[in-house]
């Protein structure tokens, strides 16, 4: 059975799923202030899915739900940052002052993460 990406918004997390379980998330937030950037926080992939491709799919379903909305990403997770060096062409850079106002919604509130 084939991977399933599902947004969930209203919890922060951009599901992979398969089989009915969660093999892979990104948790994220949208950020508060104008242009309601999406800030990707942690990209997970459950043990024993590994090395599937799963996360890269994940990422990348993050940037094109970003560019549907017309909103840039602030890949503050490691694993979305280098994904998105890696594919420029997929993953434009966000404004420094998003990347800063997300950086700091996200120190202010440990909810988010």
């Amino acid at each position: 059975m084939a991977v399933e990406l599902r947004d969930e918004r209203g919890a922060g997390r951009l599901l992979a799923v398969e089989d009915g379980a969660v093999v892979g998330y990104i948790a994220y937030f949208v950020l508060a202030a104008e242009p309601h950037a999406l800030v990707a926080v942690h990209t997970v992939v459950e043990p024993g899915h590994e090395g599937r491709g799963i996360a890269g799919e994940l990422v990348k379903s993050f940037y094109g739900i970003a560019a549907s909305e017309g909103v840039p990403v602030v890949p503050l997770c490691p694993y979305a940052a280098s994904w998105a060096a890696k594919h420029p062409d997929q993953a434009p850079g966000a404004p420094d002052e998003v990347v800063e106002a997300a950086k700091a919604q996200l120190a202010g509130d440990s909810e988010l993460w």
